[in-house]
């Protein structure tokens, strides 16, 4: 099954995203850099692309920087007058990212901080339009508050993998990343300023899923 999760992506990618050498080289820097492959697969970083694109995004904030290939969609869609800040906690990933924004012809749009999300993001200020959060897992209802702290009424935030192959609704899978997703949706649920769903995905990256909640106060 999931060979054809896997290849179902790469037919849709071939259709949908295309050739993209500057999206391509990123990955092939990583690689060389030594980093994990976790980035986001192509057809999700069209998808929030064009997310951001949709909510008219000109102030993005994206915790998990890795070596910048979400990071390279989200500064296309804010523009050339938008502006995308985005946090790293390995100064070597934040690095590989730099070289390839700068590659991308986004650089400029782009503001990388090194160091521990939770130390860095007291530092912000907002509001973002979008918040898109794929870092370590078990501070993610953390980084969710923190976004709410940077956000307005309508200001969209989205946190990657918290499917986790099921384990999510396994409640005696005790894996820390596990309880976290749980803890997540639980925190999404009761907020009163958040209106949240949560979807899940398969493909290349196997079976996950991602939140998306909306600010509505």
């Amino acid at each position: 099954m999931s060979e054809n999760w896997s290849a179902t992506d790469t037919y849709l990618a071939d259709f949908l995203v295309g050739d993209d050498p500057a999206l391509d080289d990123a990955l092939a820097a990583n690689a060389a850099a030594g980093l994990r492959p976790i980035d986001v697969a192509p057809v999700q970083g069209k998808f929030l692309h064009l997310l951001a694109r949709i909510r008219g995004a000109r102030r993005v904030l994206e915790i998990g920087t890795l070596g910048g290939y979400s990071t390279i969609w989200l500064a296309r869609a804010v523009g050339e007058s938008g502006h995308v800040t985005t946090l790293e906690y390995e100064p070597r990933h934040a690095e590989v990212a730099r070289g390839n924004l700068d590659r991308a012809g986004v650089g400029d749009r782009v503001d990388i901080r090194v160091g521990a999300a939770l130390d860095t993001l007291p530092e912000l200020e907002g509001p973002f339009d979008l918040v898109f959060i794929d870092a370590d897992k078990e501070n993610n209802s953390n980084y969710v508050r923190e976004a709410l702290r940077l956000s307005r009424p309508g200001t969209v935030i989205v946190v990657d993998n918290v499917v986790r192959a099921g384990a999510i609704s396994d409640l005696d899978d005790d894996d820390p990343n596990a309880r976290a997703s749980r803890e997540l949706v639980a925190v999404l649920a009761a907020e009163p300023r958040l209106d949240a769903t949560a979807l899940q995905t398969v493909g290349v990256k196997g079976w996950d899923g991602f939140a998306l909640a909306l600010v509505v106060e």
